[in-house]
């Protein structure tokens, strides 16, 4: 078995069948057809309910994987001479909740993510319902070219998202779709709002270790340049090694470094 299905866990049926009644009678429809989603995360049970709705399910245990998930992050915040700035969920109602509101307000800064519809309880697991997007890639799914061509635009979606006081957090290949010719942002997770200089530091580092695999690291600094101060780059500089522990990160940390301390020093003089 999968590590990641190991610690997400399942859920009994008839447990999941109470769910799928709470939306039959929310959404007063007589039936709903599931289909449930092979999905690559630790933290929910995802489907698509009528081809019209996102699903995701949480459990008591997913909320206790983010919680150790969190502690592991904020330990590996050390190494960048900070302070840990995750902050973690008692409950799975707490996780869906803050995704709505996460989604709702990058909606609101004028940022593309699943229209959130709404977050509940019910027979005591998470349920997080999101627009359902047919037809997407993630970032990872596209080729170099088109990576390249999107760059700055994923970099200038980053700015925004902070420019309004908010942060990613968990920015992944898979966390960046393409759909329709657009770039949408999904799944944020809780940060400390307190710490926002860390944190879109840290995003932006994140944005870089997922673009230095597909288009390298001189043209993933050149395209953050168009955005990013030098001051910011250098300050994203410093959680590359911390984002490279992660294991969904997977780049040229010192290539990515080097050719960040090039532009910075180009963009000072």
């Amino acid at each position: 078995m999968d590590i990641r299905q190991l610690a997400r866990g399942t859920v009994e049926w008839d447990r999941l069948e109470r769910v799928f009644h709470t939306l039959v009678d929310r959404y007063d429809r007589e039936v709903v057809r599931v289909q449930f989603l092979e999905a690559d995360n630790w933290l929910s049970t995802p489907c698509v309910v009528d081809d019209e709705f996102f699903v995701k399910i949480v459990t008591r245990q997913n909320a206790l994987v983010h919680a150790v998930l969190t502690t592991g992050r904020n330990v590996g915040a050390f190494s960048s001479g900070t302070e840990g700035f995750f902050d973690r969920f008692d409950t799975p109602l707490e996780m869906v909740e803050h995704e709505y509101e996460a989604t709702r307000r990058m909606r609101e800064s004028g940022l593309n993510a699943p229209r959130p519809i709404e977050a509940f309880e019910a027979n005591g697991l998470g349920v997080l319902v999101l627009e359902y997007l047919p037809e997407f890639e993630t970032l990872e799914e596209l080729s170099p070219e088109e990576v390249a061509d999107l760059a700055p635009e994923l970099y200038a979606m980053l700015s925004t998202l902070h420019e309004h006081g908010l942060a990613h957090g968990d920015l992944r290949a898979e966390n960046i779709l393409l759909s329709d010719g657009d770039l949408y942002f999904i799944d944020a997770t809780r940060m400390r709002e307190d710490r926002s200089a860390e944190t879109a530091a840290y995003d932006l580092a994140c944005a870089m270790a997922v673009l230095e695999p597909q288009i390298g690291g001189r043209e993933t600094v050149r395209a953050a340049a168009t955005v990013y101060t030098p001051a910011e780059l250098l300050a994203a500089r410093e959680f590359l090694d911390f984002v490279r522990l992660r294991p969904d990160h997977e780049f040229d940390t010192t290539q990515l470094r080097s050719e960040v301390e090039k532009a910075a020093d180009l963009g000072s003089r």
